[in-house]
């Protein structure tokens, strides 16, 4: 999975990238434009189950889910129009599973907003306008070409066009393409993903806090997320940065110092990493043994044929049939032979849905 992060200057972007990747990679300087190169960091699902297997199955090697983001240069008002950096970044990223806004919620003289002002909602119209844009360009380049096709009688061109002009007024009326895709049938779904549309993917925001709002975290992801009507979470880039090469048990430390003994739940990019995962449609389950514990990403629904498939191309086309447990089930058996034993196991077949957190075993033919 490939996540684009974008959003005006100085909301705490490459900081937050910096926490993501665990690492100093992407300039984080008070002044906008500094990130002209794209930054890309590979970061790891951390999943105590994987942990936990890894440690019943005696493992050698630990393999988790990974998500790729992308770091790529702030747009700004009117960018798909060629101010700052223009839209020299804007064909690079669409090619991503999803998009994170990183909108700024904290509010410091000592790091100048572009606009002057913190203002999320405002922030978020701005870059939502010139993915629209973009959009639009993209259909008014479209439109000749079928335009051209209908002189020759072709009636498909027609069909296309009337499509593509459907979607064009909607995005004149301010709207996200992605608000549509459940009405588009099969056909005007790949008329869609054919232009590669920035807004028909789907949209995280994450709204970056300062340390003193964290306590408060839940009550302004509610705001938020009633607002957009969108998946939302709440991070805060400096708070992350400070964790940055430290363990799981320092960072616990950390965390409980930050809580000071309340009864709230403090927001991490673990959340963040998570909602990206749900947000795209993707889960994963859990191979385990001696050689390698590891996470494999799949897509929601698919089969445990599909899902062998991703371990090798061959394992779907021969595959026979699967042992199953939910990790649950084995980690409170603690092996796999305790499994059976207990009546956990379960013998899936071909027609079988996956499901989040299952622990496979495929029988394979030749």
């Amino acid at each position: 999975m490939k996540i684009w992060i974008v959003w005006l200057p100085n909301v705490g972007k490459s900081t937050l990238f910096n926490a993501l990747t665990n690492t100093y990679a992407a300039d984080a300087a008070n002044f906008p434009f500094c990130t002209i190169e794209p930054n890309i960091g590979i970061v790891e699902v951390r999943d105590i189950r994987v942990d936990q297997l890894a440690v019943m199955s005696k493992t050698k090697k630990t393999i988790y889910a990974s998500v790729k983001f992308v770091d790529i240069a702030w747009l700004v008002k009117w960018a798909s129009k060629g101010e700052g950096l223009g839209n020299q970044f804007l064909s690079t990223i669409r090619e991503v599973d999803a998009i994170v806004q990183v909108v700024r919620h904290f509010t410091t003289s000592e790091v100048v907003h572009v606009e002057g002002t913190t203002d999320p909602l405002r922030d978020i119209s701005i870059i939502n306008t010139e993915l629209i844009f973009a959009d639009m360009q993209s259909i008014e380049k479209k439109l000749p070409d079928l335009e051209r096709r209908m002189k020759t009688n072709d009636a498909d061109a027609k069909t296309q066009k009337a499509f593509y002009e459907r979607l064009q007024q909607h995005l004149l009326d301010g709207k996200l393409l992605i608000e549509l895709a459940d009405s588009l049938n099969s056909e005007e779904l790949l008329w869609t993903k054919q232009l590669q549309f920035l807004t028909f993917k789907p949209f995280l925001y994450a709204i970056n806090v300062d340390e003193k709002e964290m306590i408060n975290a839940e009550a302004i992801k509610q705001e938020f997320a009633e607002k957009l009507w969108a998946p939302t979470t709440i991070v805060c880039a400096t708070f992350e940065s400070q964790l940055i090469g430290m363990d799981s048990d320092e960072k616990q430390l950390f965390i409980d110092e930050l809580q000071q003994g309340k009864d709230v739940a403090i927001p991490t990019l673990d959340d963040l990493i998570r909602l990206a995962f749900d947000t795209v449609g993707l889960m994963y389950y859990f191979t385990t043994g001696e050689k390698e514990t590891r996470a494999w990403t799949i897509k929601k629904w698919s089969t445990a044929p599909q899902a062998a498939g991703e371990i090798h191309t061959d394992f779907e086309k021969n595959f026979i049939r699967s042992e199953t447990v939910s990790v649950e089930k084995l980690l409170e058996a603690w092996s796999w032979s305790a499994v059976k034993e207990k009546g956990y196991l379960r013998i899936e077949w071909k027609d079988y849905i996956m499901k989040d957190g299952d622990v496979c075993n495929f029988r394979i033919g030749g």
